[in-house]
């Protein structure tokens, strides 16, 4: 038999490594919000021609790369709202597919995680 989340003292643990995990993926954020916005003002910028700038990537794949992990950023924020509203409607750590315990060694590796390993490889 595996061992899931049983105590509150574990449940604080995972809500505060998972507030953790949201301040840092806010800080990403940032980053990644400025960094479009510095791009974003240097393609409006209409001498620069950066498809010829050997020095480079050019604005058009700077741009579509740091949309990309913005996107990955706001996907991990969300991630980790949701696990932290299971935590507080007693549902976190159950896996959603089985209805049987994540194991906290699972959770500890992936603390956003819905599914035991078990749903998970089948998903995959």
């Amino acid at each position: 038999m595996t061992t899931g989340v049983s105590t509150a003292a574990q449940l604080e643990r995972f809500r505060e490594l998972l507030l953790a995990e949201r301040r840092e993926a806010e800080e990403r954020l940032a980053e990644q919000s400025e960094g479009i916005t510095a791009v974003r003002e240097a393609r409006s910028d209409t001498s620069i021609d950066d498809e010829h700038d050997p020095d480079g990537p050019t604005m058009s794949q700077e741009w579509s790369q740091r949309t990309a992990v913005l996107h990955d950023v706001e996907h991990e924020l969300a991630d980790i709202d949701q696990a932290l509203a299971r935590i507080d409607d007693g549902t976190y750590g159950v896996c959603e597919r089985c209805g049987e315990k994540i194991t906290v060694a699972r959770l500890e590796a992936r603390p956003t995680a819905t599914r035991c390993i078990d749903c998970a490889r089948l998903v995959h």
